[in-house]
C-alpha cells in the first residue's frame, strides 16, 4: 500500500507540474469566465435602442387617432415613427433603402374594413408580419372601438386583464431547468473521465522505457505501478472537474442576471446527494476506461505507438 500511495503521489505532482495541464486549466477557466459575461458585455457596449425595430407608421385615415402615442410609449420591441401625411411609395423606399427605418406599416379603412401594408426592402425567407405587432394594433384598436361605446378606463382594463401564468409539475424527479446544465455537466464528465484515462496508457508506456519509478520505489511489482498511475491520474482528473463546476457556479451566480439563471438552473435539484453521485459516477466511469488504457498501454513499448493502440477503445467511448 505504501508503494502504491508513493507513484500516486509523485504522479499527482508530475501531472500538475505539466505546462500542458496548466495552459489547459487557464485556458478552460478562461473561457468559462468569459463565457458566462458574455451578456453584461453585450449590455455594456450596446445601446438599448438598437435592438429595437423601427418601423414607420402611416396612418392616414386617423384610425387610431391619439392612441398611437400610448402604444409608442409603452412597447420595448419596436421604435415607432407616427406621421398623418401619405407617402408615396417611391418615398418609402428611399427611407427603407437608407436604413432610416426597418419597415412600414400603412393603416388605411376601405368598406368597414381596416387593410395593412407592411412594407419592407426585401422578405427574407419565411419572414411574415410580425404576429405581436399585429396583436398590439389590433388590441389598441379594438380598445378603442370599446372606448366609444362609453366604457370607463377601469373597465376598459378589466376588459384586457393579462393572465399571469406559472408552470408546476408534480414529477419530483422531472429535469425541470436542468435539462441544459445536466448535459453540460455531463459533457464535462465524459471527457474529464476519457482523457485521465487516456493519460493512463500514456504514463504506462513512458515509464516502461524511463523506469522512474522502479527507481523511486525498489522491488516494486507492475500491479502497483498501474495503481499508483491509476489513482494519481484519477485524482487530478477529479480536482479538475471539481474546480471548473465550482468555477461555473460561481460565475452563473456573480454574472449571470437573476432571471436568466433561474430559467437555466433549478437550486432545488442541487443537492449533497447530486454532488455524490456524480464523484461516483466519475470514479466507476474512470475506473473502467483506465482499466481498459492501461491493458492497451502494457501491449506497447513506445509512446509514439499508445495511439494506435487505443484505437479500439476509442471507438467503444464515442459508442
Amino acid at each position: 500500500m505504501r508503494d502504491i500511495l508513493i507513484v500516486a503521489e509523485f504522479t499527482i505532482k508530475e501531472a500538475i507540474k505539466r505546462k500542458s495541464f496548466i495552459i489547459s486549466m487557464i485556458i478552460i477557466i478562461g473561457i468559462i469566465v468569459i463565457g458566462f459575461n458574455v451578456p453584461n458585455i453585450i449590455n455594456h457596449f450596446s445601446n438599448p435602442n438598437d435592438n429595437k425595430e423601427k418601423i414607420l407608421i402611416m396612418d392616414n385615415d386617423n384610425i387610431f387617432g391619439e392612441s398611437l402615442i400610448k402604444i409608442d410609449n409603452e412597447d420595448t420591441n419596436y421604435e415607432y415613427t407616427i406621421i398623418k401625411e401619405n407617402l408615396s411609395e417611391d418615398e418609402i423606399k428611399e427611407k427603407l433603402k437608407n436604413n432610416e427605418f426597418d419597415s412600414c406599416l400603412k393603416f388605411s379603412k376601405e368598406d368597414e374594413k381596416i387593410k395593412i401594408d407592411y412594407i419592407v426592402e426585401s422578405l427574407m425567407m419565411g419572414q411574415s408580419v410580425p404576429e405581436d405587432l399585429i396583436k398590439n394594433f389590433s388590441t389598441q384598436y379594438t380598445a378603442i372601438q370599446i372606448q366609444k361605446a362609453g366604457l370607463t378606463q377601469e373597465q376598459l382594463q378589466q376588459m384586457f386583464t393579462q393572465f399571469d401564468v406559472s408552470v408546476i409539475q408534480t414529477d419530483d424527479n422531472a429535469a425541470s431547468g436542468n435539462t441544459f446544465v445536466a448535459m453540460m455537466l455531463s459533457i464535462v464528465l465524459f471527457y474529464a473521465i476519457y482523457f485521465c484515462a487516456y493519460q493512463v496508457s500514456n504514463s504506462i508506456t513512458t515509464e516502461k522505457t524511463s523506469k522512474i519509478m522502479e527507481t523511486l520505489v525498489t522491488s516494486t511489482s507492475p500491479r502497483t505501478i498501474v495503481l499508483g498511475k491509476t489513482i494519481g491520474i484519477g485524482i487530478v482528473g477529479l480536482l479538475q472537474v471539481i474546480s471548473i463546476v465550482a468555477v461555473a457556479l460561481i460565475c452563473a451566480y456573480a454574472c449571470l442576471p437573476k432571471d436568466m439563471l433561474s430559467s437555466a438552473l433549478d437550486l432545488s435539484q442541487i443537492t449533497p446527494t447530486l454532488g455524490v453521485l456524480t464523484v461516483i459516477y466519475f470514479i466507476l466511469g474512470y475506473a473502467t476506461y483506465a482499466l481498459l488504457y492501461a491493458l492497451t498501454g502494457s501491449t506497447v513499448s513506445k509512446p509514439e505507438d499508445v495511439q494506435s493502440a487505443n484505437g479500439p477503445v476509442a471507438i467503444i467511448a464515442v459508442i
